[in-house]
């Protein structure tokens, strides 16, 4: 079972590159308005076109959508998008943009936003590797265990790319292996200190 001791899972930070979109896409359709936890995304993207990638997410999704601005505060019900071209951090209770060096030759970065949020929120974060090619995410990942957080990653058979997923199984002790909509709820139950069964398929209520 996952999240035994029944800690409120508060920050939830997903990463993604090819064929992230539609996953990314699929579980924002699927988590619920009053969801009791923020959200961070870092999905690899172009740092040379513009995208309306949030409007466009935020059309499939009940929660608040948004790219944000440095200094932004984290709130709860609101999905925050990594700006093109910039890495996002987590910092206490706001949001850091900046433009350091690449890493895994792309920024944003997963591994960046991963490290950040364990070293800020320890065991109330839960990490989520989807769709993706190379290992960006699964140092972050390991941090994210390492620091008490709980790390899950979308079932490689589903994922349009699942080379990111595939990494982070091999090199991290992940917690839960689930389709997207099992991620979902996952997902809510574990932002309401709720506990999981490792498929998804059993959930408990938080007590």
């Amino acid at each position: 079972m996952i999240n035994e001791a029944r800690i409120s899972r508060d920050l939830i930070v997903v990463g993604a590159s090819a064929g992230g979109v539609s996953a990314i896409t699929a579980l924002l359709e699927q988590l619920p308005p009053d969801l009791p936890a923020a959200v961070a995304i870092v999905l690899h993207r172009s740092p040379f076109h513009e995208t309306q990638l949030p409007a466009v997410l935020g059309r499939h999704s009940d929660l608040v959508v948004m790219e944000p601005s440095d200094g932004d505060p984290i709130k709860r019900g609101t999905v925050y998008i990594a700006p093109r071209d910039q890495h996002m951090l987590i910092d206490r209770d706001i949001i850091r943009l900046d433009r350091g060096p690449k890493q895994h030759r792309t920024r944003p970065a997963v591994d960046p936003l991963f490290r950040s949020a364990s070293e800020n929120y320890g065991p109330r974060v839960v990490g989520v590797i989807l769709s993706g090619m190379g290992s960006d995410g699964v140092s972050g990942l390991i941090a994210i265990k390492a620091g008490g957080g709980i790390s899950l990653v979308q079932s490689p058979a589903e994922a349009q790319f699942p080379v990111m997923p595939n990494h982070a199984l091999k090199e991290d002790d992940v917690d839960g292996t689930l389709p997207v909509h099992g991620l979902a709820i996952a997902l809510t139950v574990l932002a309401a200190g709720g506990v999981v069964g490792n498929g998804a398929s059993r959930v408990a209520a938080p007590g």
